[in-house]
């Protein structure tokens, strides 16, 4: 589920390899936060977390989520809001190679990296959780302020929507975009720009910038899930979720 890559200048690309769309489930958020933690124990000196070519991750697995109960339910949330901690709290600079379409799930592992590639062209990002009835957690809400502004930010969560790559480069949602064969390389260069700077002084100032971020994020196992989970087992969000899930067998078949 996870594939590693080492590259020049103690680079250490983390690949999400969940075929065909990289769901997110718990075994898959277990491998990345793993892979994130212990990366600079294995000599990274910054990080790259990437993703299938086309589809960085359609997000979380909602099929399997589906089947679950209450805290069975909460346990797998609590698994995706681990990953995205481990990420806002690497000792190690994280470019994220969005490769493709990253819509909910994962756009919100993006936000909490330092800095984001996306592929250019007609390739989607957005948190679409309105769409299907969800309501999301405050530190998502707050991560993707931290990007855009309050402003923008309710704007896009509010109607769930999903952007372009252009538009999402021009509200700060990513922060550069390349050829979808050139998003990992050039997640590459911005790592290794950050290697070759003095080390104490770029992560004194990188541990001060993101120190807000990381508040935020707080304690995984601490966090309020209980709106969140009650919202998931409304009837009317029941019944979007299930819709979603048909509509995609449908595509398959």
């Amino acid at each position: 589920m996870i594939e590693r890559h080492i590259h020049a200048h103690d680079v250490f690309e983390i690949r999400l390899a969940r075929p065909p769309v990289n769901a997110l489930n718990p075994e898959l958020l277990t491998a990345l936060t793993d892979a994130v933690m212990i990366a600079p124990q294995e000599g990274a000196r910054s990080l790259i977390v990437s993703g299938g070519s086309g589809v960085f991750s359609a997000g979380l697995d909602v099929p399997y989520l589906l089947t679950l109960e209450r805290a069975a339910l909460e346990e797998a949330w609590r698994s995706f809001f681990r990953a995205c901690a481990a990420l806002a709290t690497s000792k190690i600079p994280v470019a994220c190679a969005i490769t493709g379409h990253s819509p909910a799930g994962g756009a919100v592992l993006s936000l909490y990296a330092d800095y984001r590639v996306m592929a250019e062209g007609d390739f989607r990002i957005g948190l679409n959780e309105t769409q299907v009835g969800l309501i999301i957690p405050e530190t998502i809400h707050y991560a993707l302020r931290r990007l855009v502004g309050a402003h923008r930010a309710e704007r896009l969560t509010t109607s769930g929507a999903m952007i372009d790559s252009a538009q999402a480069l021009r509200i700060g949602m990513v922060d550069e975009l390349a050829p979808l064969d050139q998003v990992i390389a050039r997640a590459q260069s911005w790592a290794e720009l950050h290697n070759q700077l003095p080390r104490s002084a770029m992560l004194g100032n990188r541990a001060i910038a993101r120190r807000d971020l990381i508040e935020a994020t707080g304690r995984p196992e601490q966090l309020d899930l209980s709106q969140f989970l009650d919202a998931w087992f409304n009837e009317e969000t029941q019944s979007v979720l299930h819709a979603v899930v048909a509509r995609l067998k449908a595509k398959r078949e």
